[in-house]
């Protein structure tokens, strides 16, 4: 007999992603995929209290799921995940024939025992109990062997060493697995659920299999593709390719291949997972997901500051997510507390009273430099440029408080050679003696209540207006699109939800014109924007 079985739970840790909406035929269709690849446990979805609907993975009760269980399972098991916070075991009815096979319990380490009760509530209902402690290697050994002792006493059908962050490595789970391993009642299965924050999911799968063989009965859990938050989970394809190629199981894998090839494609246009260097530092600190996606929303943000973001906060508080912790923290971290009245008063006495064009780096930067030449020559403005040098226009200043633009231009030698004017956030002792670069406050030019609250053209038109220069043009101040959204094309970055990202710089532009101290300052654009609806709304 097969000691390890396979447990596919896309349409529950991957619902995480889209809200929790597959949408019916897609849901039908990921579970009858699975049914014919024998996957053994399919787990269809979240147990709660609210959020339930049609087209959604989010069930009230079992009778509320058999909705979605075929009349033919084969030899499949299905689940669904209950959060202790989340549900009410009230809300859980007896068990049927037709209903749901097993509920997985989950569960935060100062819940562990009140959670017990649940288990042993919904094993009386008659459902097989999986028991789900939410980041085993925040357990020490002690109290994990303690908590094992009182999970004996109901003898649930499984406990599963829960990886939340993407944490470990081969020898902690080798030691998380020996310990729970020899004090487990022997009847419970002992099941496996990882994150690829390191990239490490499906070799660690792997390595759980194999150093399990002859001891215990296990469960690995898996996703389609990876999906899940973040850098996403096991690929169950992989380690299913690895059951059958190695140890001679019998999943199909072309049932597998044709789920990925008929809906994988159409979900992930919705949304995004996988590897990157930010959940990779999240899996170094244990820390929560959120955190990682709120901290990369930041534009001078670096992968060293978010790991220090996160040594700062400690390791309890980086569990959870605490956008405003992380904030303040963020702010905390510029060090941008200077007194740059100093600077001010030598830019307000080169530039105070002058018109001045701001260049953005988009794209319409280049695509009309004919014309933005044009309106220098009759104009004579000083001339900005905003995180990066344009290679036909000279500029009197560029402005920079984008630190990954910065490290892209900072060896460049026309760089060293411009004037700048760097927020505090970027500046460096030594560069502030250098006569080309004024150092301004990051703090005084950022406003909270936005995600993207450091964007730089915003920002840039804030300190302009401490300046009280005269009429403002702007250039290249595009917005984002899918794709190409620099005016170097070296320096394009992808940006997931460009229509949200645009709407928030709307409001902070609207939000600019509303309150900046001279209202009389003319503003306008000589490029094509999305943004040029702000001025016509004000009749400027």
């Amino acid at each position: 007999m097969n000691h390890a079985m396979l447990l596919d739970c896309t349409l529950r840790d991957g619902a995480y992603l889209i809200d929790k909406y597959f949408g019916d035929l897609t849901i039908q269709g990921i579970i009858s995929g699975l049914v014919k690849a024998k996957i053994d446990y399919i787990e269809i979805g979240f147990l709660q209290n609210e959020g339930f609907g049609e087209g959604k993975t989010v069930f009230k009760n079992s009778a509320d799921a058999e909705r979605y269980i075929p009349k033919n399972r084969g030899n499949c098991l299905f689940t669904v995940l209950a959060d202790f916070s989340r549900y009410s075991i009230e809300n859980l009815d007896e068990r049927t024939e037709d209903s749901i096979d097993a509920v997985r319990e989950c569960f935060f380490k100062q819940e562990r025992f009140d959670a017990i009760e649940n288990c042993r509530r919904i094993k009386e209902k008659g459902y097989l109990v999986f028991v789900q402690p939410v980041d085993i290697l925040g357990y020490t050994d002690k109290e994990l062997i303690e908590f094992i002792e009182k999970v004996n006493e109901i003898e649930p059908y499984c406990f599963s060493i829960v990886d939340t962050f993407g944490s470990m490595y081969q020898e902690d789970l080798q030691r998380v697995f020996e310990i729970i391993n020899h004090n487990l009642v022997k009847s419970c299965k002992i099941g496996f659920h990882s994150h690829n924050n390191m990239q490490l999911s499906n070799a660690l799968s792997q390595d759980f299999i194999r150093m399990t063989c002859g001891k215990r009965e296990v469960i690995v859990d898996g996703t389609i593709s990876g999906m899940g938050r973040g850098a996403g989970n096991t690929p169950t394809e992989l380690i299913a390719q690895y059951m059958v190629s190695k140890l001679g199981y019998g999943y199909d894998m072309n049932a597998i291949l044709d789920i990925i090839d008929g809906y994988m494609g159409n979900i992930r246009s919705r949304c995004s997972w996988g590897y990157t260097t930010p959940y990779f530092i999240a899996g170094c600190y244990s820390a929560h997901v959120n955190n990682i996606t709120y901290l990369t929303e930041k534009n001078s943000i670096r992968s060293k500051d978010i790991s220090y973001i996160l040594n700062k906060i400690g390791a309890l508080k980086r569990k959870r997510y605490d956008y405003d912790l992380l904030e303040n923290t963020y702010l905390d971290l510029l060090h941008s507390d200077i007194d740059d009245s100093l600077a001010l008063s030598k830019l307000k006495q080169r530039i105070g009273g002058r018109s001045v064009l701001i260049i953005a780096p988009g794209q319409t930067a280049t695509q009309y430099t004919t014309d933005i030449l044009q309106y220098i020559n009759l104009n004579n403005p000083v001339v900005i440029t905003v995180n990066f040098i344009h290679d036909r226009i000279h500029s009197d200043y560029v402005y920079m408080n984008n630190a990954k633009r910065y490290d892209y231009w900072k060896p460049s030698e026309h760089f060293k050679e411009c004037n700048k004017i760097l927020a505090s956030n970027l500046a460096e002792q030594s560069e502030v003696s250098d006569g080309k670069t004024l150092v301004v406050s990051f703090v005084s030019l950022v406003k909270c209540g936005w995600e993207h609250m450091d964007n730089s053209t915003i920002m840039l038109l804030r300190l302009l207006d401490k300046l009280c220069v005269g009429e403002i043009a702007i250039a290249g101040f595009d917005g984002y699109g899918y794709s190409g959204n620099y005016v170097n094309a070296e320096l394009s970055t992808k940006v997931e939800n460009p229509t949200a990202v645009n709407q928030e710089i709307e409001e902070m532009f609207t939000d600019y014109l509303e309150t900046r101290n001279n209202q009389e300052v003319k503003v306008s654009f000589i490029t094509p924007s999305r943004f040029e609806s702000c001025l016509e709304s004000r009749n400027l």
